[in-house]
């Protein structure tokens, strides 16, 4: 693990679904950080230090379902309006009112409807990756299944309970190196290749991974972290947040096209699909993010952003951090 884990504390707080693990680092103003998938934790090692230095009492949990938080068995307790207020009980059990919520890939996701949900909690919000895109349109199951075409995209591969683990399970570290690899930017596929981001009929994720080297930002030993926290858990509580998308759909119908009005950033790579096929909900921001105090895309990034280019992210959040209203 990172040279600054022992400086970490970890703990569980009781949520509505269990109790939630998080790990805790510094004094002062509350810096919430929400991992994606296939992630934990571990995946803000070079942030906590960071954030803990310039006066911040940064704390990166371990979404429901992974890592040492609880994993209920129900598919259906994974929906954002759950994760939405296991981030409220984290904050309350903390001692705090109010609290700065920073998220990367689904975790931007979450932060994005903390913040619009429970504005007066969530006072801040950074998104890193994954652009806040207003719920709205049709059900996104209908969505994906027209994406599909002659392959089937990730996301629909990902909603059928136990397809996606008997690919991933029986070899969890070397599916783990072959996915990050394969949205890293120095590793990822070259342009013309087969997109890992479908899957061939009757195929799978990894036909499509890279083989044979990890990206430079994750060493052997970190994979060790991410891969024993899969093998003890499983992937079933990663997987079931993409099982719940046409819940969150329905649940949040009330707020068809809401912006996020709190002041807020936001970080993605300029080689994340995530920051191409999203472009237009970037250029949405004046409308949908109206309080957005800045938007960066780094050049020659992937997805795992702020693994793959931790200093100048941490500078950024940092930035703004420091122009937050008191």
């Amino acid at each position: 693990m990172s040279q600054h884990a022992a400086e970490i504390t970890h703990r569980l707080v009781s949520s509505p679904g269990g109790r939630i693990h998080l790990a805790e680092q510094g004094t002062g103003p509350l810096v919430l950080l929400v991992h994606g998938f296939p992630e934990s934790w571990y995946s803000w090692r070079h942030q906590l230090p960071v954030l803990a230095a310039a006066g911040y009492r940064a704390v990166a949990i371990d979404v429901r379902g992974y890592g040492r938080s609880s994993k209920p068995t129900a598919t259906d307790a994974y929906r954002m309006l759950d994760l939405v207020e296991d981030n409220v009980s984290v904050v309350h059990a903390l001692g705090e009112e109010s609290v700065v919520v920073i998220g990367h890939d689904w975790g931007a996701t979450i932060a994005a409807n903390s913040a619009l949900l429970r504005p007066e909690v969530f006072r801040a919000v950074g998104l890193l990756s994954v652009p806040y895109t207003p719920r709205g349109g049709p059900r996104p199951s209908n969505v994906f299944a027209q994406m599909d075409g002659d392959e089937e995209f990730y996301v629909s591969y990902f909603q059928q309970p136990g397809r996606a683990e008997a690919e991933i399970e029986p070899d969890v570290r070397g599916w783990l190196a072959g996915f990050y690899a394969a949205l890293s930017a120095d590793t990822m596929p070259q342009p013309g290749a087969p997109d890992p981001h479908f899957v061939s009929r009757n195929g799978t994720l990894r036909d499509r991974f890279p083989a044979g080297r990890l990206p430079a930002w994750l060493s052997e030993s970190d994979l060790d972290v991410y891969a024993g926290e899969f093998e003890r858990t499983g992937l079933t509580g990663a997987l079931n947040r993409y099982r719940n998308m046409d819940r969150d759909w329905e649940d949040l119908a009330a707020f068809d096209g809401a912006p996020i009005t709190q002041p807020s950033v936001f970080i993605g790579g300029n080689l994340d699909a995530s920051t191409t096929w999203l472009a237009d909900a970037i250029n949405a921001y004046p409308v949908t993010l109206p309080g957005l105090i800045s938007s960066h895309l780094l050049d020659g990034c992937g997805h795992w952003i702020q693994q793959e280019r931790p200093a100048e992210v941490n500078r950024l959040l940092t930035d703004w951090l420091a122009a937050l209203p008191a």
